[in-house]
């Protein structure tokens, strides 16, 4: 029998993820705050996008995400950090000048498409850049999902509640999380509630 051999996911190593977080602080508050929850809520592109104004519970620090956004058609309620909760607010205000309408969440501020739902692919181009700019080229949209679910496994999570947290169907995916990469971000990433 050939064994099966199984990629482990990319997660970029610690002078790596310092190098982004550097070139993220000078980014507009929309995308800090994008990049902050991606990665504490271990959130896909498209639960990210897809947030609307009252999937937000800023007394208990959770998102509710929803089952109509999620590749699994599952939905969860997940925290995030007192430091994202501070730029969430941030980002509250300066959404209200743009609109004060409930609704998505993430807002363009591009002149043509001004108060619109941030598109998927704009929230792509952001990362793209953003990496780029650090030299980070193999971090994407998805990175900061393994980087956070790498982290629980490191923590110590069970197997059953990281896949909860994932919002995934079993716990076959998350399995290799443990062993992906070597020890690193002890005060770098955002924090674990």
């Amino acid at each position: 029998m050939v064994p099966r051999l199984t990629k482990l996911p990319w997660i970029p190593g610690e002078q790596q993820w310092l190098d982004l977080l550097d070139v993220v602080r000078d980014e507009p508050v929309r995308n800090r705050v994008m990049l902050a929850l991606a990665y504490d809520a271990a959130l896909r592109r498209e639960e990210l996008c897809s947030l609307r104004t009252d999937d937000l519970d800023p007394a208990h620090r959770t998102l509710r995400i929803r089952a109509e956004t999620t590749k699994t058609r599952r939905e969860r309620v997940v925290p995030y950090s007192a430091a994202t909760g501070v730029l969430l607010s941030g980002y509250l205000a300066h959404r209200a000048t743009i609109s004060r309408a409930r609704g998505p969440l993430f807002l363009s501020e591009s002149r043509r498409n001004y108060g619109q739902p941030l598109s998927l692919w704009t929230w792509s181009k952001v990362i793209r850049r953003v990496a780029l700019t650090a030299d980070v080229p193999r971090f994407s949209t998805h990175t900061t999902r393994h980087l956070c679910l790498t982290d629980l496994a490191r923590m110590g999570w069970e197997l059953h509640a990281i896949a909860s947290f994932a919002g995934h169907r079993s716990t076959a995916a998350p399995q290799h999380r443990s062993t992906a990469a070597p020890q690193h971000r002890s005060t770098a990433a955002p924090s674990r509630r």
